[in-house]
């Protein structure tokens, strides 16, 4: 069966990872370029049984039709170019109550950087966000991922300052 697509850019099919891209899942996490910007103790994926593991939760995830943690995958190629994701953001963790806000957010492997393909796919999940009827969605960046940061603005995302709000850290937090 072949994963259910969420929506299409024009380069990008967005669609639930599956099994078979476990390969990939484990080629773009078990590098530390990529993984040190993720988590509140960043670490690399430690082996392909890693891969089959998260691809299952994150199906679990995927339930609810506004969010989802979703394989970017390159109309003209195939290729699977990374995650684009659109969550609620985790329970805060400086001690203030949750208002459900929504995070958007982008891992893409190094052969994937530098071509737009995370603001594309960002704009894309904001897009698909807001049809489905949030508000406002946020992103939250460590402080020193001038890439990501840079997504950010190309998004029109508005900062919002340095927070300890969320995941355990201090990051810049944006808006839309």
């Amino acid at each position: 069966m072949d994963p259910k697509v969420v929506y299409e850019t024009d380069r990008l099919v967005v669609r639930d990872w599956a099994e078979q891209d476990g390969d990939r899942v484990f080629d773009i996490y078990r590098r530390w370029e990529v993984s040190r910007w993720l988590g509140a103790v960043p670490r690399v994926m430690a082996d392909r049984g890693a891969a089959s593991k998260v691809i299952q939760r994150w199906s679990e995830r995927n339930q609810d039709p506004t969010y989802g943690i979703w394989a970017v995958e390159e109309r003209s190629s195939g290729t699977v170019a990374g995650t684009v994701l659109l969550v609620p953001l985790p329970e805060p963790s400086d001690g203030t109550a949750s208002k459900g806000e929504v995070e958007v957010g982008w891992h893409f492997h190094p052969d994937a950087w530098g071509r737009g393909l995370a603001t594309e796919s960002a704009r894309g999940a904001i897009e698909h966000g807001f049809r489905a009827g949030l508000s406002e969605i946020h992103a939250v960046v460590r402080p020193d991922n001038t890439a990501s940061l840079a997504v950010c603005h190309r998004l029109g995302m508005t900062p919002l300052g340095r927070t300890n709000r969320w995941y355990g850290a201090s990051l810049e937090a944006f808006l839309i």
